[in-house]
């Protein structure tokens, strides 16, 4: 059985949430990062930078929401959460995978901290070509696949969900809130809420 490594009130919802929505048998092993846990040499050996969430599949160790969801929607493809290999949305699906931790995550700390960084220089450009361009991607919807939801969605919905309506950091827009409004109302999202909140 699959074990996840988590906390409350962390990044550990976005796999919550897609273990939530697979259905699959899962354990929950809470690690307590308030009392430094994950910096325990049995929790680094499944995550050496010693964050949650992390996850153990038999001899499978990693750490990171994002590869997190990747490898289980690949692992367990009867889910139905990622587009095969072979399909040419996956893509797309891959870059939207990635683009929370590549891009909304950098530009959140950007926003908060008023770091001023040359787009040019930035991998992620800069905060507001980050929320142009999925501001863009999502009006196409109602998920960022087209018809499909995907643990692309589970990234980014995340990601939104924490910029947007729990922090405030980034303007309410239309798609934005249509958007993460649709992610809410999906039953595992809201036992991945109940969890995550510890």
């Amino acid at each position: 059985m699959m074990k996840l490594y988590w906390s409350p009130r962390s990044r550990s919802i976005s796999a919550i949430w897609l273990l939530e929505e697979t259905g699959l048998p899962y354990e929950r092993v809470l690690t307590d990062i308030t009392t430094g846990a994950q910096k325990a040499p049995e929790y680094l050996a499944i995550n050496p930078m010693g964050k949650v969430p992390g996850l153990k599949d038999g001899d499978a160790a990693l750490g990171e929401a994002a590869a997190i969801c990747a490898y289980i929607a690949d692992r367990y493809p009867e889910t139905g959460l990622a587009p095969a290999v072979t399909d040419p949305l996956r893509a797309k699906y891959l870059q939207w995978l990635f683009f929370s931790p590549s891009c909304i995550e950098p530009a959140l700390i950007q926003l908060f901290t008023k770091l001023e960084v040359p787009s040019s220089t930035a991998a992620w450009g800069s905060a507001d070509q980050t929320f142009d361009v999925l501001d863009a991607a999502l009006h196409k919807g109602p998920w960022i696949l087209g018809e499909k939801f995907s643990a692309a969605d589970i990234m980014l919905g995340s990601g939104l969900n924490f910029a947007v309506r729990m922090f405030k950091m980034v303007p309410p827009r239309p798609s934005f809130d249509a958007y993460i409004d649709r992610c809410a109302a999906r039953p595992a999202f809201q036992r991945a809420e109940k969890i995550a909140a510890g």
